[in-house]
């Protein structure tokens, strides 16, 4: 019998050798496709996970300048501690690693062991923005354990730094732990804060360490482009400290305003107080949510309060609130009524103390009226019934157009974020819903309402000759290398009234500031216009909104500014009592920075401060003669013959009856006094109690009238000073300043 194999199974073998060739060389060939085309990108980006080291380095975001060129916020170098844990191979290391990095770096231990334990990868980020003092306690804990160079990394990270702290907060906003912005500008401009982050692209080997430098690719980040505001760092000073000084003394919840360039729409201060911290925006400042908060037993309740607080804090008023404007409105009223030919000059009005429209009667806050008095009178006076009169005259369609015009039924445009937007027929009445009684009382600033932002560009629109301007905060911006890249534009919105009205209007309105209800935003050496307003909060009973806008010099506008004090609680409520001597303190100090040349009335350049001569080195009997020829207080300490020391030193301005001391003797010290309670008197009261105490006052605010009081000394009481130490003393009117009916 044959051992050869048959044909038949020959033939069979082969079979199956082809098929199972054609099989095996089938699914590798499907294999390569699968690899390589239908899941190619899946493998490649495995294979780049296992063979390179991908890092971010983060960009640093355009810096932030107010118009002078001071830095307002800024991203500065900090850096990134990360571990491999791939590279941690015992337990024992694991929990040293993760003991050593928690209390260096301030964490919890179970996170970061948790991250330890991820041995899969070779990248894990433990905590960023960590300042260089922190890096440098993890750059010796590395050396200090051998092997942990291995485990324990740290990249180049930013952070942003504001300088000024709680200065401009709600206007700046701040950052996340991620770099982008949360609020404020940082947040409606983060695209363009922004910068392109770089990379640092490492080849690794087998061992899953990194290969040496020349395997290595790096990626530089590029800045974001960087702002400069119209924000002037001097006024925003001057405004926050009036407004901080509000809330304070009236004990009121919030404090906020605006100055605005009248030509321009430029934002030059913004503040809303209290306030908060960018560097650490989640610690709340206010006292009174403090002080509520710790009265809270209920951890669920306190963590929602906490968090309402912290948006409360953040929330710009001055962009997001609305509010009634009350009878700040009226020059809006007047100067529609002025511009359609309904009012003229030699008119008489008679306020009886109310007037009734339809089933409505309206008071007058001098409820036995104010007589015969012509339409700048009751624009002085604030006369309610005398403005409902006006608003009847104008009609619905014509008094909407004008609110229109001025921009009450649209936003501003102004590029924050969260601007509050005007719904119709919810926060205004619509034309075709504006019944007679809501004109009426629309016509004096009540049963609607604006938002601050909104307020200061039409009373702006005032000053500015009837146009209205798009507010902006944004001046330009910068690349890298500080060039210019673009500008901002003033752009007038529309023409709302003529020229011609517009300046009568403003003299209405500067009469106003002068004997009006607005009085005490009086300042001396130039004219001010504006006016106040009072207006109850709907949804607080016996709460108020006491307000204040306007522009000065009237001859010439500058600069408007807008302040609102809510809720103020001390028992003074009005504007004109609160809001407007916050007003004048404002534009006393901007318009003298803004080097605006004052023009004294004969009135007040008899009231002039005058500047003390040079006294020393000179005899006493010459010296006191001289002094005495200025109308100046002389007091001599010593027997000497000669002036060796003088107080007020030379220079300095005084009353011309304030006092100079001259001490004649060759002594170093200098005689103290105490500084007496100078407030909440008459000015003849003041002036007499600063004489006998041997300190000089230098007056600021309303003194017209017998009526002023003084109501801020600008050196506490009983504070030891240097005799002749000058001391500013404010005073205020609280007669006729009243605007709630």
């Amino acid at each position: 019998m044959s051992n050869k194999p048959s044909k038949q199974l020959i033939q069979r073998a082969v079979v199956i050798m082809v098929v199972t060739c054609i099989i095996g060389f089938g699914a590798g060939f499907f294999g390569l496709i699968n690899a390589q085309l239908i899941n190619g990108e899946k493998y490649r980006q495995k294979a780049e996970v296992q063979q390179l080291s991908d890092k971010t380095i983060n960009a640093e975001r355009g810096t932030i300048y107010d118009r002078n060129m001071n830095i307002l916020s800024q991203s500065a170098n900090v850096w990134k501690v990360y571990i491999n844990p791939s590279k941690i191979k015992k337990e024992e290391v694991k929990v040293d690693v993760t003991k050593g990095l928690c209390e260096i770096l301030e964490l919890e231990y179970d996170t970061v062991y948790k991250k330890a334990s991820q041995s899969k990868y070779g990248y894990v980020s433990i905590k960023t923005q960590v300042e260089n003092d922190v890096k440098l306690e993890v750059v010796e804990f590395i050396r200090a354990n051998k092997g942990y160079n291995e485990i324990i990394g740290i990249d180049p990270d930013t952070k942003r730094y504001y300088p000024y702290m709680t200065f401009a907060s709600t206007v700046l906003g701040f950052t996340g732990a991620d770099d982008t912005g949360r609020s404020g500008l940082e947040y409606f401009y983060d695209e363009t804060l922004t910068g392109v982050s770089g990379r640092i692209i490492t080849a690794k080997n087998a061992l899953q360490g990194d290969m040496p430098t020349k395997y290595e690719s790096t990626y530089d980040a590029k800045q974001g482009t960087s702002l400069v505001l119209t924000i002037d760092q001097v006024i925003q000073y001057y405004l926050d400290k009036g407004l901080e000084r509000a809330v304070t003394d009236f004990d009121a919840s919030y404090g906020y305003g605006i100055v605005m360039d009248v030509k321009t729409g430029a934002i030059l201060a913004m503040s809303t107080k209290p306030d908060f911290d960018p560097n650490e925006p989640y610690e709340v400042i206010n006292p009174k949510v403090l002080e509520s908060l710790e009265e809270i037993q209920d951890e669920e309740e306190k963590k929602k309060v906490l968090s309402d607080a912290r948006y409360a804090q953040w929330r710009n008023r001055t962009i997001s609130d609305t509010y009634e404007p009350g009878s700040v409105f009226k020059v809006v009223t007047a100067a529609a009524a002025i511009e359609e030919n309904l009012v003229s000059d030699d008119e008489m009005f008679n306020c009886a103390g109310n007037i009734k429209i339809a089933d409505r009667t309206y008071h007058c806050h001098k409820r036995d009226g104010h007589g015969t008095e012509n339409f700048t009178q009751a624009l002085m006076n604030s006369c309610n019934p005398v403005f409902v009169t006006v608003g009847q005259r104008l009609g619905v369609e014509k008094f909407f157009k004008y609110f229109e015009a001025f921009g009450f039924a649209e936003t501003t445009g102004v590029d924050l974020p969260a601007e509050a937007a005007p719904a119709a027929n919810v926060t205004y009445h619509t034309a075709n819903k504006m019944g007679i009684v809501e004109l009426s009382s629309s016509s004096f600033g009540q049963s609607f309402q604006v938002s601050p932002i909104q307020m200061i560009n039409a009373v702006s629109a005032i000053g500015n000759g009837g146009k209205l301007m798009r507010p902006y905060i944004v001046s330009s911006m910068l690349d890298e290398n500080k060039n210019t890249i673009s500008v901002t534009s003033p752009k007038v919105k529309r023409q709302v009234i003529s020229e011609k009205t517009a300046s009568k209007v403003s003299e209405m309105m500067e009469a106003v500031a002068t004997s009006g209800t607005a009085k005490n935003a009086y300042v001396a050496g130039y004219r001010v216009a504006g006016k106040t307003g009072t207006s109850q909060k709907l949804t607080s009973r016996g709460k108020y909104i006491a307000s204040f806008s306007g522009f000065a010099p009237t001859n010439d506008p500058q600069i408007a500014i807008l302040i609102v004090v809510d809720e103020p609680s001390s028992g003074v409520y009005t504007g004109g009592a609160v809001a407007a001597p916050v007003a004048a303190e404002v534009l006393e100090e901007t318009l003298k920075y803004l080097n605006i040349e004052p023009q004294y009335t004969p009135e007040e350049l008899a009231r002039l401060d005058v500047k003390t001569p040079k006294l020393i080195g000179r005899t006493v009997p010459d010296a006191v003669k001289e002094l005495k020829a200025k109308g100046f207080t002389v007091k001599t300490i010593g027997n000497g013959e000669t002036v060796l020391n003088q107080t007020p030193a030379y220079n300095q301005v005084l009353p011309k009856d304030g006092l100079v001391v001259l001490y004649t003797d060759d002594k170093k010290e200098t005689t103290k006094t105490k500084v007496p309670v100078l407030t909440g008197m008459s000015l003849a009261e003041v002036n007499r109690n600063a004489v006998a105490a041997g300190v000089n006052i230098k007056i600021s605010g309303f003194t017209s009238g017998s009526d002023i009081v003084s109501y801020r000394q600008s050196v506490a009481p009983d504070t030891e000073v240097e005799m002749g130490t000058m001391v500013t003393i404010s005073f205020k009117s609280n007669a006729g300043v009243s605007d709630l009916a």
